[in-house]
């Protein structure tokens, strides 16, 4: 009889362990909850990280990059971010604990941690499927969070930003997030850092899109520098229901940003656009699963990437589309410019398509800048760095003025802006 021995457990492994069982009295929850987290640790414990041998992990060996795990962070006294936009209502969440939470008309905003407490957050606690470790991570210690409910029919007249800001340490968070029919607003989901210690930070949002509603939801993460980042956006698409989510990356050394949506209802349309901006020895994955589940619904994802030094970026997205799913249009892009000969990006688009009657594409393309374009920019007189500055400007700008909304768009640019005037 053949016999495998496990695998010894690594250091961030016994410290994520170790960190559960120090912790585990101050985490909120009854019987039931601290069962579901029991389970999940000791998945963790039994099974480990997941390596390239998974294949939704294929390309972020997160056992071999996880190097090491802080300790628990410790609630700290901070003031919230200026707003991305100004006029902006601003909810926080710090170092994984609720900070403040705006009251708006027709927006029912509590605190995550009374789910937690009276056991009703089970639901949502249920993992996508076994290769859902950020769903293990983030059962086993989310503390708190906000739960939203946008009732029908409302119109929110000022974006609605919810901030999710660290000191260090760790910090877990859970975001439900129900939006009526008809509802139509623009959400920011901003993650920042305020010191400079090292984080490992996990986050998911649950987001039912109502029938009827047109939203933007814009996903805004710019970690530290020495930073895990662990995101997770699940969304359901409501008949007839308009979302525009947009995506951008600009931080942290370890991160992994999953999306995964379900076109449910007819008539629904999706369009999903990203900028991810890789410096330095960062490692960045974007994994996005798209269902389409019934007729006549049109998606559109494009992602732009930006790579330098000696990052490391992935972007795996899947489109699938269900036999009775006929009228679908669906369409899937990834570009890339690789700045660097040292840096890498790896891209794995994929189609599932089971009906006959539908327009499905993808692509996927890699590039240095046109060698013809920067010429054209310095014969008029335009030095090289800032040059190259242009064009990789332009080339991100095209997806960032989708959002239609002149505030949000100069905003984002400004801090892309930011970003490339660090890394040149």
């Amino acid at each position: 009889m053949n016999m495998q021995s496990k695998k010894p457990i690594t250091a961030a492994e016994q410290l994520l362990v170790d960190s559960f069982v120090q912790n585990v009295g101050n985490l909120p929850g009854d019987g039931g909850i601290l069962t579901i987290r029991d389970g999940y640790i000791e998945d963790i414990k039994q099974n480990g990280l997941p390596t390239r041998r998974v294949e939704s992990w294929h390309y972020t060996d997160l056992r071999n990059l996880l190097k090491t795990v802080p300790s628990n962070g410790k609630v700290a006294d901070v003031e919230p971010l200026d707003s991305l936009i100004a006029g902006s209502n601003v909810m926080s969440v710090v170092d994984g604990h609720t900070g403040n939470i705006a009251d708006l008309p027709g927006v029912n905003a509590t605190s995550y941690r009374n789910d937690l407490s009276d056991g009703s957050a089970a639901d949502h606690m249920a993992l996508r499927n076994s290769d859902d470790l950020i769903g293990r991570v983030n059962g086993a210690f989310v503390t708190d969070g906000i739960k939203l409910q946008v009732e029908d029919d409302v119109v929110l007249d000022n974006p609605l930003e919810i901030q999710v800001l660290h000191n260090g340490g760790q910090a877990h968070t859970r975001f439900p997030v129900a939006i009526g029919k008809g509802v139509k607003g623009l959400f920011v989901e901003r993650h920042a850092f305020c010191s400079d210690d090292e984080a490992l930070v996990s986050s998911i949002t649950d987001l039912d899109v109502g029938e009827g509603a047109d939203v933007v939801w814009v996903i805004n993460q710019e970690q530290g520098a020495s930073d895990t980042h662990l995101g997770q956006i699940n969304i359901r698409l409501g008949a007839d229901a308009r979302l525009l989510l947009f995506v951008a990356n600009a931080g942290g050394k370890l991160v992994r940003q999953e999306i995964h949506i379900v076109a449910r209802g007819e008539g629904s349309e999706l369009t999903l656009r990203g900028v991810n901006l890789l410096g330095d020895e960062s490692h960045t994955d974007v994994t996005m699963t798209l269902e389409h589940i019934v007729p006549n619904c049109v998606s559109g994802q494009i992602f732009r990437n930006v790579v330098l030094d000696r990052a490391k970026g992935v972007f795996q997205g899947q489109i699938k589309v269900a036999q009775i799913a006929q009228k679908t249009d669906a369409k899937m892009a990834c570009n890339t410019l690789l700045l660097s000969d040292f840096c890498d990006f790896s891209a794995k688009p994929e189609l599932e398509i089971f009906a006959d009657d539908v327009q499905c594409g993808h692509g996927a393309t890699v590039t240095d800048i046109d060698k013809n374009q920067l010429f054209y920019l310095k014969a008029r007189g335009i030095g090289e760095k800032r040059a190259r500055s242009l064009l990789v400007k332009a080339f991100i700008v095209e997806v960032v003025e989708e959002l239609d909304n002149e505030v949000l768009i100069e905003a984002l640019e400004k801090q892309f802006e930011t970003w490339l005037n660090n890394h040149g």
